[in-house]
């Protein structure tokens, strides 16, 4: 029986590129930067790494369709370089890619990257792209921001809560989500706003306003990851392991007649439950410091606060409003700013993440840097629309936790 990966993974280094309307640079640099960054954390140079991973969604825009794009950037030793594309989940994917690569002993040191370049594309989230004649036949119906306005519909209608109650929530959501990434040299959005500017925002898909949807933007980040005696040989001596990595995939039950009212994530709920088991977690909301969770719009991250198991649910409303996932609340979520204030360039997210939460285990995260010495951190992607997605999930901490 499948034991899982706990601590069988070390993460070396980490980088991350200033995410945002990067013009002065193309996928090639912003991929460089995040490299470099990572590469002087680590302290290895480029002929010890073994395997890399790319995450990347729209390749036929920017990156391209394999790895060579990669390893021509970096200038990579002749290794295997592979690509590969999940929806928003691909910097995740990309991670999971290097880490099985380390905890098989296929490799010693492995790297993830994630990256889009989207502003180049004139790429939007209000018009629906054309992906291919699967998406012609399943997808032409809706946006992202009208889906996920039936999310939010479907969630106040099954639990009974005021369009008030729940905008409020919402608009709370944004209101922290920029406070954070006012504080972060990285995001895209660094600028705080009130609630009364989000409550009166033009709307975009009831009752999705414009400060409930996140940006477009271009952005790179960057894992190295190798086994924790291997770290320990390279000097390391404060080390960050991969607790748990979990992937839940649709398989069409939340499009029949099923049991499935619109108002959650199924594939989040099986993810977190396999997650939780394999980290060796049983109160998520006592025992998890912080959480970075795929806010494309201010609703989901209200609904996954309960996919997760944090708040009860139909809870998940008020805890929002009550400030428990403020950057001081008890368990912070989107404590950089989040997907609200870095937008979503759709291979980087994931990475973008795990970034945050290792630079807060590490406590090296600056002024928003969370103060009760972090043990365990999660962050979650999710890919798709809600009646038909993908869920990741990567919980990281302190190797003696």
């Amino acid at each position: 029986m499948a034991k899982g990966i706990r601590d069988k993974v070390a993460i070396l280094g980490m980088g991350c590129a200033k995410f945002g309307e990067r013009w002065d640079k193309d996928e090639d640099q912003l991929m460089l930067e995040a490299y470099e960054e990572a590469m002087a954390d680590a302290g290895i140079e480029a002929s010890q790494i073994d395997a890399a991973w790319l995450g990347a969604a729209f390749d036929a825009q920017n990156i391209g369709p394999s790895g060579i794009p990669l390893a021509v950037a970096l200038r990579l030793p002749d290794i295997g370089v592979t690509k590969v594309e999940n929806y928003c989940a691909s910097g995740t994917e990309s991670f999971r890619g290097a880490v099985y690569a380390v905890a098989s002993g296929a490799a010693d040191i492995a790297l993830a990257m994630g990256a889009e370049k989207l502003k180049d594309t004139g790429y939007g989230g209000l018009p629906v792209r054309t992906r291919g004649t699967t998406h012609d036949m399943i997808g032409i119906t809706g946006s992202a921001p009208g889906n996920f306005a039936q999310l939010a519909s479907a969630y106040r209608g099954v639990h009974g809560v005021g369009a008030d109650d729940l905008k409020r929530a919402m608009a709370h959501v944004s209101v922290k989500s920029h406070a954070n990434g006012a504080k972060n040299p990285k995001a895209h959005l660094q600028k705080a706003v009130t609630m009364d500017q989000v409550l009166n925002a033009p709307m975009i898909a009831e009752p999705l306003g414009l400060f409930d949807c996140c940006g477009v933007s271009d952005g790179a980040a960057c894992a190295i990851v190798t086994t924790p005696e291997i770290a320990r040989a390279l000097g390391k001596t404060d080390i960050v392991t991969v607790k748990a990595l979990q992937l839940a995939t649709s398989n069409g039950w939340e499009m029949q007649a099923s049991g499935w009212n619109g108002s959650y994530f199924h594939t989040t709920r099986v993810a977190a439950t396999k997650a939780y088991d394999e980290a060796g977690i049983t109160d998520p909301r006592s025992q998890l410091s912080l959480i970075e969770v795929h806010d494309c719009f201010s609703v989901t991250e209200l609904v996954t606060m309960e996919d997760l198991h944090i708040s009860k649910e139909g809870q998940g409303w008020r805890d929002v409003l009550d400030g428990f996932f403020d950057a001081d609340g008890q368990v912070p979520c989107q404590i950089d700013g989040g997907l609200k204030c870095f937008g979503h360039p759709i291979g980087a997210s994931g990475l973008r993440m795990i970034y945050e939460n290792y630079l807060q285990l590490l406590g090296r995260a600056g002024e928003r840097q969370r103060q009760d010495n972090p043990v365990f951190a999660l962050s979650h992607n999710l890919g798709g629309m809600p009646n038909q997605n993908v869920s990741s999930i990567a919980i990281i901490g302190r190797a003696d936790a």
